[in-house]
C-alpha cells in the first residue's frame, strides 16, 4: 500500500528509548543538543516580529511563483550587506531550505540519479533525497590542521548519474568554511563534469574563530545555487521563510530559473503574510545574531576551561556556527556513550556517528543553551 520511499526503519533505537525515558522521568539536567534559538532564552522583539505579519498587503492574493518583488528585494539586500550584488530575478523564495533542496532535486535529477554530499554533515539530507528518489553518495572531509575536502575522492565518485555536488558552508557540525582554493577547485570540477553546485549557507552569519565569504561572491563557472533563510539568519525557524539564489553561466541559469518557476508555481508554498514580513525580519536579524555570537563565545570559553583539566578530551576548532565537536578516547561506541551520559549524568548529547563521524571517539554538542545549562552539562559530562 505504501511507497518504497517511505519504507524507513521506524523502530525505536536505544538512544531514542533512553531519551524518551529521561524526558518522562524529568531526569535531564542539561540538554546539550538544544539548537532551537527560540528555546534558548534570547530576547526577541516579539511586537515587531508579529506585527510584520499583519500588513494590509497580506490580505490580497497576488501570487508570484518566485516570490513577491518586495520580499525578493529584501533577500537581495541581505547579500548587499555582504558586499554582493544579487539580482532579485535570480531568487526563488521557499518555505525552508529543505524545500529549496527538494526543488533542486526535482530540477536536476531523475529517479535514481545521484548527488554527492559531504561527510560528516547533517543527517537530514538522507530523508530529503529519499523523498525525491535521489541517491546520495558521500564524499569525505578530512581533518589535518583544519577541515578539507578530499577533492580526489570526490572526483573519483562522479559517475554517469551524478547531477550535483552539495557543500555546507560553513559545515554543520564541523563548523568549518570551505577554503578559497578548495572552492575554486570544486567549482572547476563541477564545470568540467557539467554538474550543479548546491551551497547551503544558513550559518554564514555566525563566524566564531574565522570569517568566510559567501559562494554568491565572485565568478561562477558552474551552475550554482546558494541557499539560506530566516531559520538561522534571524533565529526564526517557526516563520518558515527561505530562498535559493541561482548563479552561473547565463544560459544555464535562465533555463534553471524558468524550470524552477514552474516547480514553485505548482506549490506556491510561502504565504503572503510571511513574504510581506520578510523585509522587517531581515532588518531585525543583527540584534539576534549579536546575542547568539555572545552566547557561543561564552560557552566555548567555558568548554575550554573544563577541557583544560582533562587532557584526554578535546574539541575541534569552531570557525563558525553554533556546534562543537568533542574528541574523546575511541574506546566506547559513541551511541552507547551518549546513552550512558544521559542515564548517569542527565546530560543529552549527540553521538558523532549521527553526522557521519566514525562510531567511536566523537560527540557533538550545541553551543546555544543558556550559560547555566551549558556549564552544568559540561561539568557533569567531564566527570563521567
Amino acid at each position: 500500500m505504501f511507497s518504497e520511499r517511505t519504507s524507513w526503519d521506524l523502530s525505536e533505537s536505544a538512544y531514542a528509548a533512553a531519551l524518551r525515558r529521561a524526558r518522562a522521568e524529568g531526569s535531564i539536567v542539561a540538554d546539550l543538543t538544544r539548537s532551537n534559538p527560540t528555546e534558548c532564552g534570547f530576547s526577541y522583539d516579539a511586537e515587531t516580529i508579529l506585527g510584520a505579519l499583519s500588513q494590509p498587503g497580506a490580505m490580497r492574493y497576488d501570487p508570484d511563483a518566485r516570490g513577491i518583488a518586495s520580499a525578493r528585494a529584501a533577500a537581495s539586500g541581505y547579500y548587499a550587506g555582504h558586499g554582493i550584488t544579487a539580482d532579485p530575478a535570480d531568487l526563488i523564495l521557499t518555505t525552508s531550505t529543505s524545500e529549496a533542496y527538494s526543488y533542486l532535486f526535482r530540477l536536476l535529477c531523475d529517479p535514481g540519479d545521484e548527488v554527492l554530499v559531504p561527510q560528516p554533515s547533517y543527517p537530514l539530507f538522507d530523508f530529503l533525497a529519499g523523498l525525491d528518489n535521489v541517491r546520495l553518495l558521500p564524499y569525505p572531509l578530512f581533518h589535518d590542521h583544519g577541515w578539507h575536502i578530499d577533492l580526489a575522492a570526490l572526483e573519483t565518485s562522479i559517475g554517469p548519474r551524478t547531477r550535483a555536488v552539495m557543500v555546507v558552508h560553513p559545515n554543520n557540525p564541523t563548523g568549518h568554511f570551505t577554503g578559497d582554493q578548495q572552492r575554486l577547485a570544486l567549482e572547476q570540477i563541477c564545470a568540467r563534469h557539467s554538474l550543479a553546485l548546491i551551497v547551503d549557507e544558513v550559518f554564514l552569519d555566525y563566524p566564531v574563530e574565522k570569517r568566510g565569504a559567501s559562494f554568491a561572491n565572485g565568478e561562477h563557472p558552474a551552475l550554482t545555487f546558494v541557499l539560506s533563510g530566516m531559520s538561522k539568519i534571524a533565529g526564526l525557524p517557526q516563520m518558515k521563510s527561505a530562498w535559493l539564489l541561482a548563479l552561473g553561466p547565463n544560459d544555464l541559469r535562465q533555463q534553471a530559473l524558468a524550470r524552477l518557476e514552474v516547480i514553485a508555481d505548482t506549490f506556491l508554498s510561502m504565504n503572503a503574510p510571511t513574504q510581506h514580513a520578510l523585509p522587517v525580519w531581515l532588518q531585525l536579524a543583527g540584534k539576534l545574531q549579536t546575542q547568539i555570537a555572545e552566547r557561543v563565545r561564552h560557552n566555548l570559553s567555558q568548554l575550554d576551561q573544563h577541557l583544560g583539566a582533562f587532557p584526554q578530551l578535546s574539541r575541534l576548532p569552531v570557525e563558525a556556527g553554533w556546534v562543537a565537536v568533542l574528541r574523546l578516547p575511541a574506546i566506547e561506541d559513541d551511541t552507547a556513550l551518549a546513552v550512558r551520559l544521559l542515564q548517569q549524568a542527565g546530560v543529552l548529547t549527540h553521538p558523532g556517528s549521527f553526522y557521519g563521524f566514525p562510531p567511536k571517539g566523537w560527540l557533538v554538542i550545541s553551543l546555544l543553551p543558556s550559560a547555566q545549562e551549558f556549564e552544568a552539562g559540561i561539568a557533569s559530562l567531564t566527570r563521567i
